[in-house]
């Protein structure tokens, strides 16, 4: 029976905690019973409790069962119906635990009255068994020892311990004293008595460090942590302690009796801020403050005080915003005079402004509404201490108590969650609902004040709209409150409205050029008075964008302020007037010109208007952006017509002031621009405008009369459309190729300041290897702080100072290659030759690493032995080898040095002595220049075999047979000195040699030897043996080209110029911070061994590769190379590191932790180097050794400063319920956590209630760390006002999480990146970049260099990485300087963290319009006056997509976020008030990217469609025919096509530019050579393709969205429909298009230039048509292989028939996803466009039915009305034969007879008609080339009027064509796709071409894509 109590005990266990997660085979931590406590009973006593029960029930079952008991107590008194989620299941589960503890008692029987005694015995046997006191002096002792070097695990083992004996301590005596509160007092002192109290609560005295803080111990001081010991910290925390001016709190306030009342405590009790709040912001603020204070000095005093400097540089910092706020509204701060505030009152706003901002939620997007709550709290705050009586805020009081989230916060919330839940998941169109932008900016005027204090509720502002209707053909009723200031219409002209100078500018340029090609070049009067047409030009621009301000602001008018509104329509009137007068006058000028004898009087007044609006705009333009003008400016303010000029002028916001630049900076990127232009428009009116002039002319002056079709519009008109069709292009390739220019020019300039900046110096390992020597000095000069003695050393002599550069060089160096082995990079021979002797020793030169020395010994050897004339000409050789000569003159020395040391023993004296002399003579020799005649140097090798023998003797342990070995191989060294070597006259020391000869006959020499014990000495035997037996080279270490790559960007990146750094404990403080949502954290062992369809699994396509890097792996868990994954499955630790082998080389969130925590490491190491250097002695490492770096990790000291200044917090958004929901991703979140200590885990925490038989939510914002016991530890939990998650998902979870990062910077790092320790090391100069001048403004944005690391899974991977890394290194180097406009496109830049969370954090987050939420935050910083800079000397990984469809999902998703863009007010403002030549570089690097990408496809269709025209219509002939002009059309137009052809190789060049810079000429032509042949261009022209549609598309209709593309790696076969299903729209029906046009153009156009003349005009049209329909099939993985191709088909045919259905998906059924496809579509003004674009596809039919040899010459409509009958017939006939079946079933018989006479019928009329009448063969084939489109396009219109359609019952007609157009194009494709398959070296070919890069780096393709195990079944 017990058997089966044990077994359901098991269970039971098991199924509360999951048997501990699972532990063995897949390595996740521990758990046990606490980890299911639901989180709606937020009770931590009952988590503490149940782990203590857990690690106790071994020891005693009954005492378990009395925790699990008490435990099952208190969850009973929170939650008396088991109301809340999970609570019910258990406690279930917990009483069954009981139970079964119950029923294992033997007796059956259980006295409950004596579990208290038996509780107090089991505290003492506990204590008693742990030994409690001792293990606290044991834990002190060895920290205070200074020995934990060796001890490392040991002093680790024991804080563990101590920490988890005195938690369960603590937990035995809560339960204690909470079971003794059920008895009497007298019981209770019985049962406890005093002495047991005492020892009780000594024990819970230690157990401080176990109370939960996040870096400094506030509510619990604690003696291990060391941060509490620095003065800047005891300063701050003194100076936010309750001073004499705050009123005193009530006795009834609960204060924590471990530390004095403060500030925040007064807040807290005036305001009602949440505890946790007020616990996270005290912190913050203390954080701040002491970090300010360290930079300024460190206090000395016993007592440390804070500086009141470093107070005003905090209040500064957090109150600008709220300063620069109260001075735009001319509204008085809570202060009238800054100087008068005390220090003290500084402090109380800081935190009461922080306490805010801590508890806003979703608020802290709206930055200025959080400057109104604090300027009214702050009034309040000066009330209550006014009246010197502390009592509640009444802003904050309701009835239920005092709460600022629910009286301040509450309102706010409801009516923006209210608007935002009104958005339609973001479908609704912007203009319908207000974002967090339209709140925000209610604030910016004094329009907010009338929402009063408390808040005036009934105010508009709090108006929550009625809920959206789901009957889109309602509109919804009721009120609604308007945008503010600003609404996002969907619409192109946004592109007009805000870059309307750049189109002015350009249009009027166009017809100035024009002009004067018109005037033959000639620049007399008439072209001047033609030039200056462009007057009324601009005035009916400047009116048309008028106009647009009035149309735009529709939706708007009601809360936009009135003197906005008044500024737009006066700005219309004007421009009305304006354009009236201006065309009026220049017309009346022109009629003078006609005129004889005429003045020019009109003319003359004209040219004056002109000439003042100029200069006036002019004068503007300079007050406005030139910095030297601003205080002229300021003065010219005082006049009311300067004034009222700039305001109409230019509007005035908030943000967006005093956008200028420093005049330097502004003649830099002025200068680019018009060289820029100049080559622009050089090429515009040589190229483009020029040639088309005379052939203009000629067709103009054309009397065309016969066309080929019956014409409609080209008569009597000059054949504009003739023209139109050869100027379309070319207007378009106008308005496009600036973007080109900008590419070419900003990359030459890129490349020049990446030259001038030392990038790519060192390119190679030869580079390292030569200019290794110098790289101590660079260290010293640029990473670590200066130091005084260096200054010193540097003035005496070079040798030293060089000797002491190295010494501190070597230990940072020696971690590098020791991180790069733990990361299994290099091999531990590699790392051996690769680290660098510490240099703090004897000998008096420097030890260069062994790579650097390896086989220098023989070389020399060999050329001392050859014949050498003298010792000049010897040393001459060696010397030519740097290296060579440093390697013999270690040896000389070392040898003597341990020769010495050996024989430095009383008996040795003969020994030492024959040394010296041996040197002596050496030395001698040298100086007489002589040593080829004194010494043999043919018998040299001889002397190495000898002291090799020694030393491989010595460099062992001491045993007397090793002695005797010794003794012996001194001695033979002894003798071939003597007999062999020496050739020198011995008589001049006689009596010495004497001596010797006597002592070695005599057996007495070198008897007795010194054994090497010293760890100097050892390791310099260690050293000089590998060095004198190594004779392999290390020219090629190491061999990972990884580790080459970061080892050369290092070294190199130590000459480029950074600032100089600060001491750890001085430097910037800073935070990174990650999003997560529920990516892999790391791989589980079934994820790492699940095969794909081929065999394949992710493990084994990793070993392959990665193959030197498995092998290291294995080799570093102690594993023979040999070994198979499942071999490892033996050991538990071996699968957990095999896991986080995988997961290092993935895009995993444990590979971003681990980069990240590199930080830390590099501060404690710096930390601790630095603490050495001053002097200091810790744990008793004296200052001789202060290179000496183990054990560095564990110094308190130095863990204490890393902490202090830096911070890790990863927002896990969903880790909570994946916690519930026992998801592996929780386990894995709780391991990283466990394996870094520093590592925070925030995440939003969902708790449900039942209240009155309601399901209440309340959501929580809370920090975790790792406990002891590997338990989350909660740190804070913030009460939310409601779903955190309105907006963009990624900007929500990073702003519920930011209040828990810290320091004056803030790192955002996405979860798919990558840091280095070497990288790490430069963080601190980084950082120091916020001092530097960088412009008129200090930075805000530090831009960071990235590496992309996925550049080497295939040739798709390495064409993104390439070009991804072309953008972010020298794309954004232009774009910093000098052209002020980089933003922030993502990760890894770093914030000035105070500046940006006090303006709205780092991103914004509206849903839909702030899809790419990064880039927002550069708009936001640009436009509140912040700075965005770019640094290459510092890098950080980034991982990005690897397969064609991931690309194409992600680049959609860029695409679609600037579609979104282009209708936001931060484009719109920063396109407004930048000055001119800033507003370029903006609009090129952003929106206008994608515009110019989306112009060049226009550009072919306006070029296609054109010689389309030309062809069907005649004209192309006709004009052939009357003058031999379209020879010069057609060249030109030949140039413009391929032109377009062309732009794939100008943007190519930013690419060859970058490798040329940082690879070398050679390499850099051989990648791009490379690039070409596995064909880049495809990849390339395809992505532009991708990048037009959904740009396009979202413009026009919306429906960006975030796209999750997944990380992985991509090996598997993607399927033909899948790519069918993704592509179909956006590339294929496009490519069709253009073919269509190719081959209507090749049918019908003019052959005179014959077939040559054809492929000049079309191959690039050809190239980009080719490229659209069949590259994801060209770069899909076996996608020419037979069997899947015949798979495909069959899969493809399966879901083209499926009739889909409610809930079936898109890729089950080809109707589901024609639904999805068609949704986009969805408002009025969309179906128009859609229904006006797809027109184009009418004039097929109408120009090739006019074509067909049966109409002959008839060209009346009445052809064309006919066709439309044919058209007619065939509908009818498809819809015969595809009539529905369910509904034919009755009458089967009659329906296949009608089916069989229709097709009859058909045959015959179509017989007979080619029989009796002209209609032929082609013409057939001519219709269907002209039906198809006409079909097409009336689908599109069917499509964009669906409910219309289903309305008049057509939509399933609709859908069978649209089903069968699918299939013809699927078939299509699919064919020669199915025609290459045949042939098995198409398959290997596309093979290579995808892997190449791979293959050369080892990878077996054809292993991994047939599998190690071949699918047999194929």
């Amino acid at each position: 029976m017990s058997r089966v109590e044990d077994s359901w005990e098991r269970l039971v266990r098991a199924a509360l905690r999951r048997e501990r997660t699972g532990g063995g085979f897949y390595g996740r931590p521990e758990a046990g019973l606490a980890a299911i406590v639901p989180s709606s009973l937020a009770n931590k006593d009952i988590d503490d409790i149940l782990r203590a029960a857990d690690e106790i029930q071994d020891d005693d079952p009954n005492v378990s069962r009395i925790l699990c008991e008490h435990a099952y107590s208190l969850a009973q008194n929170l939650d008396p119906n088991s109301e809340g989620r999970g609570v019910l299941q258990f406690k279930t589960g917990l009483m069954s635990v009981i139970k079964q503890k119950l029923a294992k008692r033997e007796d059956g029987s259980i006295d409950r009255s004596q579990d208290i005694t038996r509780l107090r015995e089991f505290y003492k046997l506990y204590r008693e068994k742990h030994n409690v006191d001792k293990l606290r002096e044991d834990e002190m002792k060895l920290r205070e020892s200074g020995v934990f070097s060796g001890n490392l695990r040991e002093l680790e083992r024991k804080t563990v311990k101590r920490k988890r004996v005195l938690a369960t301590l603590k937990v035995l005596g809560d339960v204690l004293v909470q079971l003794t509160k059920d008895i009497s007092p007298e019981e209770a002192d019985r049962l406890i008595p005093e002495e047991l109290k005492r020892m009780m609560e000594s024990d819970a005295a230690m157990t401080e460090d176990l109370v939960p803080y996040n870096i400094i111990p506030l509510d619990a001081p604690t003696i291990t942590n060391a941060i509490v010991s620095f003065a800047e910290v005891r300063a701050a925390v003194s100076a936010v302690k309750y001073f004499r001016a705050l009123p005193k709190l009530p006795g009834n306030f609960s204060a924590p009796p471990t530390r004095d009342l403060d500030m925040f405590d007064f807040l807290q009790y005036t305001f009602g801020f949440q505890k946790d709040n007020v616990s996270n912001q005290r912190e913050h603020v203390v954080s701040l403050l002491a970090n300010e204070q360290s930079r300024l000095r460190i206090p000395e005093e016993l007592e440390p005080i804070l500086d009141e400097a470093a107070v005003q540089r905090v209040f500064l910092k957090s109150l600008d915003n709220y300063i620069k706020w109260c001075d735009y509204l001319g509204i008085l701060p809570l202060w009238s005079n800054l100087e008068d505030v005390s220090k003290e009152k500084k402090l109380l706003f800081i935190s009461l402004y922080f306490l805010i901002w801590g508890e806003a939620a979703n608020i802290r997007f709206l930055p200025e509404c959080l400057c109104y709550i604090f300027h009214h709290m702050g009034r309040e705050l000066e009330e209550v201490l006014r009246q010197e009586v502390a009592q509640p805020a009444n802003s904050c009081v309701s009835e239920s108590g005092v709460s600022f989230l629910d009286q301040v916060i509450r309102p706010l919330y409801e009516v923006v969650a209210a608007e935002a839940s009104n958005n339609n998941n973001g479908r609704a169109a912007h203009s319908a609902w207000r974002n967090y932008d339209d709140f925000n900016e209610y604030f910016w005027s004094l329009r907010c004040f009338e929402l009063s204090w408390p808040w005036r509720k009934s105010s508009s502002f709090f108006l929550k709209p009625s809920p959206r209707s789901k009957n889109i053909l309602k509109t919804n009723g009721g009120k609604r409150r308007g945008k503010t200031s600003f609404v996002e219409h969907r619409t192109y002209l946004h592109l007009y409205h805000s870059f309307h100078r750049l189109w002015i500018f350009l249009f009027m340029m166009f017809q100035g050029l024009t002009i004067i090609a018109f005037n033959s070049g000639h620049f007399n009067s008439k072209t001047i008075r033609e030039v200056l047409s462009v007057g009324p030009t601009y005035f009916v621009m400047k009116f048309a964008e008028s106009v647009l301000d009035i149309v735009m602001m529709y939706g708007a008018y009601s809360t936009s302020r009135r003197l906005a509104v008044a500024r737009i329509f006066l700005r219309f009137v004007c421009y009305s007037l304006a354009s009236v007068v201006i065309c009026f006058l220049y017309v009346k000028a022109l009629e003078e010109k006609t005129k004889p004898n005429a003045e020019s009087i009109v003319y003359k007044i004209y040219v004056v208007v002109l000439s003042i609006y100029a200069g006036v705009q002019f004068f503007l333009s300079f007050l406005m952006h030139i910095p030297a003008c601003h205080h002229l400016s300021n003065q010219c303010d005082r006049f009311s017509i300067i004034r009222f000029i700039q305001w109409m002028h230019q509007e005035h916001y908030y943000v967006g002031r005093g956008m200028y630049e420093r005049a330097s900076d502004f003649i830099k990127y002025m200068v680019f621009w018009l060289f820029v232009l100049g080559c622009k428009f050089s090429f515009a009116y040589f190229l483009l405008i020029r040639p088309l002039v005379e052939p203009t002319r000629l067709i103009a002056d054309m009397d065309i009369r016969e066309y080929s079709w019956h014409d409609v519009v080209s008569k009597n008109n000059h054949n504009a459309l003739t023209i139109a069709s050869l100027w379309a292009p070319v207007v378009a390739i106008y308005l496009l190729d600036i973007h080109i220019f900008y590419t070419v020019i900003s990359a030459l300039l890129g490349f020049l300041l990446g030259a001038r900046d030392r990038l790519g110096e060192i390119r190679s390992l030869d580079a390292v290897h030569r200019l290794f020597e110098r790289f101590p000095k660079a260290f010293m000069d640029t990473l670590h702080v200066p130091l005084p003695e260096r200054a010193s050393i540097q003035s005496s002599q070079v040798t030293e100072e060089n000797k002491f550069d190295a010494a501190r060089f070597a230990p940072f160096w020696n971690e590098i290659i020791k991180n790069l082995r733990e990361e299994d990079y290099v091999t531990y021979l590699e790392m051996e030759l690769l680290q660098m002797p510490k240099n703090s020793g004897s000998l008096s030169l420097i030890q260069w690493p062994l790579f650097l020395l390896a086989s220098k010994i023989f070389l020399a050897k060999d050329i001392a032995v050859e014949r050498v004339v003298s010792q000049e000409e010897l040393w001459e050789r060696i010397s030519r080898d740097e290296y060579m000569k440093y390697a013999v003159v270690e040896c000389f020395y070392a040898i003597k040095f341990i020769l010495t040391a050996i024989l430095d023993d009383e008996g040795n004296n003969e020994g030492k002595k024959w040394v010296e002399r041996i040197y002596e003579d050496i030395q001698g020799s040298i100086v007489s220049r002589s040593i080829q005649v004194d010494f043999q140097l043919n018998k040299l090798p001889l002397v190495i075999q000898k002291v090799t023998a020694l030393l491989g003797v010595l460099k062992n342990d001491q045993t007397p047979e090793l002695e005797t070995g010794a003794v012996k191989a001194f001695q033979d060294l002894y003798d071939v000195m003597r007999h062999d070597v020496l050739s020198i006259n011995m008589r001049e020391n006689y009596e010495t040699w004497n001596m010797l000869s006597k002592a070695r006959t005599e057996g007495r020499l070198f008897q007795k030897l010194k054994w090497p014990r010293d760890a100097e000495l050892r390791a310099q035997v260690n050293r000089l043996y590998s060095l004198l037996t190594i004779k392999d080279s290390a020219a090629n270490i190491p061999k990972n080209l990884e580790a080459r790559r970061r080892l050369q960007f290092f070294t190199n990146s130590l000459f480029m110029e950074m600032p100089v750094p600060k001491p750890v404990r001085e430097m910037l403080s800073f935070s990174v911070f990650t999003p997560y949502y529920s990516e892999i954290v790391l791989y589980s062992m079934s994820e790492l061994l699940k095969r794909n369809e081929d065999g394949i699994s992710t493990l084994f396509y990793l070993q392959k590769i990665y193959p030197d890097e498995w092998k290291n792996f294995l080799y570093r868990i102690g594993r023979d190379e040999n070994t198979t994954e499942l071999e490892l499955s033996d050991n538990p630790s071996d699968i957990l590191e095999l896991r986080f082998w995988a997961s290092y080389r993935g895009q995993t969130l444990a590979r971003t932790v681990r980069g990240m925590m590199y930080y830390r490491k590099a501060l404690m190491l710096q930390a601790y180097l630095e603490q050495m250097t001053t002097g200091d002695t810790e744990a008793g490492i004296m200052r001789n050794e202060a290179t000496n770096v183990q054990g560095f990790e564990l110094s308190p000291e130095a863990r204490a400063q890393a902490d202090m200044k830096f911070t890790y917090v990863v927002t896990c958004q969903i880790y909570g319920k994946q916690k519930e929901e026992h998801k592996p991703e929780a386990a894995d979140i709780a391991l990283l956590m466990q394996r870094n200590e520093a590592l925070r885990v925030a995440f939003i925490d969902v708790v449900e209630t039942l209240k009155d038989g309601k399901v209440h939510t309340e959501y929580f914002s809370k920090l975790v760390k790792a406990d002891i016991n590997g338990k989350d530890k909660e740190i804070y939990s913030i009460k939310l006002p409601g779903n955190p998650g309105l907006g963009e998902g990624k900007p929500e979870n990073q702003n519920h999480a930011v209040i828990f990062t810290r320091g004056n910077a803030v790192q955002t790092i996405d979860m798919n990146q990558d840091n280095y320790f070497e990288e790490a090391l430069k963080m601190r100069n980084l950082l120091e970049e916020f001092y530097r001048d960088h412009g008129i403004r200090p930075p805000t944005i530090l831009g960071v260099r990235e590496h992309v690391f996925t550049g080497s899974v295939s040739s798709l991977a390495s064409f993104m990485s390439n070009q991804e890394s072309s953008f972010v290194t020298l794309g954004q180097r232009v774009l910093a300087t000098p052209l002020k406009v980089r933003m922030h496109y993502g990760h890894p830049d770093v914030f000035d963290r105070v500046f940006h969370i006090t303006r709205g954090g780092i991103s914004k987050a509206s849903r839909v319009i702030n899809i790419s939420e990064d880039i927002y935050s550069g708009f936001n910083s640009t436009l509140r006056q912040g700075n965005v800079t770019h640094h290459e000397y510092i890098q950080v990984g980034k991982g990005r997509d690897v397969g064609l469809n991931q690309i194409a999902m992600f680049e959609g998703k860029v695409a679609g976020g600037n579609g979104e863009q282009v209708l936001s007010r931060d484009v719109y403002r920063l396109g407004q008030l930048f000055d001119f030549f800033r507003m370029l570089s903006f609009y090129f690097t952003t929106v206008g990217y994608y515009l110019c990408t989306m112009l060049t496809v226009l550009t072919l269709y306006a070029f296609l469609y054109g010689r389309v025209y030309l062809a069907l219509s005649g004209v192309g002939e006709t004009i052939q025919e009357r003058a031999q002009i379209l020879d010069n059309t057609a060249l030109s137009a030949a140039l413009n096509a391929q032109f377009l052809f062309q732009i794939g190789i100008f943007t190519a060049v930013p690419m060859v530019l970058g490798f040329i810079l940082e690879q070398g000429f050679l390499r850099a032509v051989v990648s791009f050579v490379t690039m070409q042949f596995q064909l880049c261009t495809v990849f390339f022209t395809f992505s532009m393709g991708t990048r037009t549609h959904y740009f396009g598309r979202t413009i026009l209709h919306g429906g960006a969205s975030y796209q999750a593309t997944g990380r992985g790696f991509v090996v598997r076969h993607i399927k033909f429909t899948e790519n069918y299903r993704l592509y179909s729209r956006s590339h294929f029906v496009k490519g069709m298009e253009i073919v269509l046009l190719l081959v209507v153009y090749l049918a019908y156009g003019y052959k005179e230039g014959g077939a040559l003349s054809y492929i000049l005009l079309t191959v690039s049209s050809w190239f980009l048509a080719i490229s659209w329909l069949f590259a994801p099939y060209l770069f899909n993985p076996s996608g020419f292989e037979w069997q899947k191709t015949v798979e495909d088909f069959r899969d493809w045919t399966n879901w083209l028939l499926y009739r889909g259905g409610i809930g079936v998906k898109g890729e089950e059924s080809w109707e589901a996803w024609w639904d999805e496809e068609l949704s986009h579509i969805r408002t009025f003004s969309g179906r128009l466009m859609e229904t006006i674009l797809s027109l184009r596809f009418v004039i097929f039919q109408y120009g090739i039915v006019y074509k067909l040899d049966v109409q002959g010459n008839n060209t009346s409509l009445t052809v064309y009305g006919f066709s439309w009958i044919v058209f007619a017939v065939l509908i009818i006939l498809f819809k015969v034969f595809t009539f529905s079946q369910k509904i034919s079933v009755n009458f089967q018989l009659l329906l296949r007879f009608i089916q069989g006479l229709s097709f009859l019928l058909a045959l015959a009329g179509l017989t007979v008609a080619v029989v009796l009448t002209d209609l032929s063969v082609t013409d057939i084939f001519a219709c269907i080339l002209a039906f198809l489109p006409t079909g097409w396009g009336i689908l599109c219109i069917a499509c964009a009027w669906k409910p219309l359609m289903k309305k008049l019952g057509l939509w399933k007609s609709i859908r069978s064509i649209a089903r069968l157009y699918d299939a013809g194009m699927g078939i299509l494709i699919f064919i020669p796709v199915a025609f290459f398959s045949w042939f098995p070296f198409a398959s290997t070919f596309q093979t290579r071409l995808m892997f190449n890069q791979a293959f050369s780096r080892g990878l077996e393709i054809s292993l991994i894509l047939s599998g190690n195990n071949p699918n047999t079944g194929m």
